[in-house]
């Protein structure tokens, strides 16, 4: 029988203990974990498939998300909102909650509309371009106008949360 490094036993040991103590530094207060919750997409999804498959499933959400991520970063009427992005991570998180939304059947981890938003300024006009973008990668996808505007209305209700000046 091989022993197992004295390492490896001290971290098997404790790591249960680990996984109960608060992750903070000394003298912060402790942060409670995050845990995904559905309200925080902004809305209800769609029921059945049919929204799904018109967006084209998976593929199809991430390459509309990326073109319009692509389109508002090299916008310079909304280049500035992304300087100080984490894009990958916004990358993800929108392709969770459109999947979530079209009925994909995804857990969007992201936060509310209004904590991912308030700090960064978002004016009606920035808003009024993203969506544009929006539109147009949904156009080149091959979204149906009906399915578009459907989608859409369940996006225009986060107005309030995002446009915060």
């Amino acid at each position: 029988m091989r022993a197992l490094p004295f390492a490896l036993v001290l971290l098997a040991a404790a790591s249960p203990a680990l996984a109960q103590e608060p992750h903070h530094m000394p003298g912060e207060e402790a942060v409670e974990p995050y845990v995904p919750a559905p309200e925080n997409a902004g809305a209800t999804p769609f029921e059945g498939t049919e929204m799904w498959l018109a967006f084209g499933q998976t593929e199809g959400v991430s390459r509309i998300v990326d073109q319009t991520l692509d389109a508002s970063v090299a916008d310079p009427r909304t280049a500035d909102i992304f300087a100080a992005t984490d894009m990958v991570r916004l990358r993800r998180t929108l392709k969770e909650q459109f999947c979530y939304i079209l009925g994909g059947g995804c857990v969007y981890t992201g936060r509310s509309m209004a904590d991912a938003h308030d700090d960064i300024g978002l004016q009606a006009s920035d808003f009024a371009i993203l969506v544009e973008h929006l539109q147009a990668a949904m156009r080149d996808q091959g979204v149906p106008f009906r399915q578009q505007n459907r989608f859409l209305a369940k996006l225009a209700p986060m107005r309030p949360d995002t446009v915060t000046r």
